[in-house]
């Protein structure tokens, strides 16, 4: 059936859906080529690199309404190397995780590796599940996952006890709700929510954070430098990175940011437009007699990563196979859940429309495998 051609009215007019990489915006691509050649091959330590990563800064501050005394943070590696950094600069002795998912377990495992921590408190349910979180004694960083990319599930950080509240918001950042006021450590890489290139984090910091940053940084514990948080602080309070970082990145984030706050007018705008793509896929699955939502509890799914489970008379792979024959891209399931899914990135930079079309294209093509 992969040589099955779908009608084009029913086509997206850009059919690119992945949960990371995510759409990089034509626009923002036209606007790097007019100005690439003043930024790309030039030293990050000048002007017109440090004005970029300035931008970019300022862009964040305004779209996340960024609370009093709060640092952003910009560091060479993506989220992956800041699971690391934060195990030698962020945990002083243990961390609690809440783990439903793949990416919820990364942060966990790095912690648990580190010889200098004791064994983290894992709270874990099933996947599809949201843990809820509770005190957890002798913890000083409480470890939420915004968005579990895996899964399609979200949770929502909140401060349960004294710890500090550290949230991967890798796949959730710019789409989903959030009070930073009840976080002190909300990183995030690049290029899901934000259109862009992938190995550069972002960290927002508390004044509690940058606090314990510090103090750890003056102890006698040894930090390579390349995951040391206070040398990243030190450099991003420079408007630059410690390492040399990918120009193309930091400006194609920019103007993704710029985008959303013209366009929506901060966060608040921006998660009420997701709301309506994800209502329309939810919807849509909860209506048709051979798929349904994966995600049980309707509070739990996400707004920017939709998980629909098909009937077994169905195979997920087929249907993706057409739809990536037809240009219609990266839908499929989490290769570790193992599941008979559909898996939808709708990211800030997916339109709405694109997404209703996709639910037309999934209607075509198993209308057409049912024969």
């Amino acid at each position: 059936m992969s040589d099955l051609v779908l009608p084009s009215e029913l086509l997206p007019a850009d059919g690119r859906f992945g949960c990371g990489p995510s759409k990089v915006r034509p626009e923002a691509l036209a606007r790097l080529a007019e100005v690439g050649d003043q930024l790309l091959g030039t030293s990050h330590r000048q002007p017109r690199v440090k004005d970029q990563v300035r931008r970019l800064q300022e862009g964040l501050a305004t779209l996340f309404d960024l609370p009093d005394g709060y640092e952003i943070l910009l560091s060479v590696g993506g989220a992956t190397a800041f699971w690391d950094a934060a195990a030698f600069g962020i945990v002083e002795r243990r961390a609690r995780h809440y783990v439903f998912g793949e990416f919820s377990g990364k942060f966990a495992a790095a912690t648990a590796a580190a010889p200098w921590l004791d064994d983290p408190d894992v709270v874990k349910v099933d996947p599809g599940s949201v843990p809820a979180p509770s005190p957890a004694e002798g913890c000083d960083v409480q470890a939420f996952t915004h968005n579990e990319t895996s899964t399609g599930v979200m949770q929502q950080p909140r401060r349960v006890d004294d710890a500090l509240v550290v949230v991967d918001a890798t796949s959730g950042a710019g789409g989903l709700p959030v009070d930073l006021a009840a976080t002190d450590v909300y990183y995030f890489s690049l290029q899901k929510g934000f259109a862009s290139e992938g190995g550069l984090v972002v960290a927002i910091l508390s004044p509690a954070a940058v606090e314990r940053i510090v103090r750890i940084a003056e102890s006698d514990r040894y930090v390579p430098t390349f995951l040391d948080l206070a040398t990243a602080l030190d450099n991003s309070r420079k408007h630059q990175t410690y390492n040399t970082p990918s120009v193309s990145t930091v400006f194609l984030a920019a103007e993704q940011v710029d985008w959303m706050n013209a366009t929506f007018g901060g966060l608040d705008g921006v998660v009420a437009e997701q709301r309506r793509k994800a209502d329309a896929v939810y919807r849509w699955a909860e209506s048709r007699a051979w798929a349904q939502p994966f995600v049980a509890e309707a509070e739990a799914r996400s707004l920017v990563v939709a998980t629909i489970d098909l009937d077994d008379t169905i195979s997920a792979d087929e249907v993706n196979a057409v739809l990536r024959a037809n240009g219609i891209l990266d839908t499929d399931a989490y290769r570790k859940l193992g599941r008979n899914q559909l898996r939808l990135g709708m990211f800030p930079a997916v339109d709405l429309a694109d997404v209703e079309a996709y639910t037309a294209c999934v209607d075509h093509v198993v209308e057409q495998l049912r024969g």
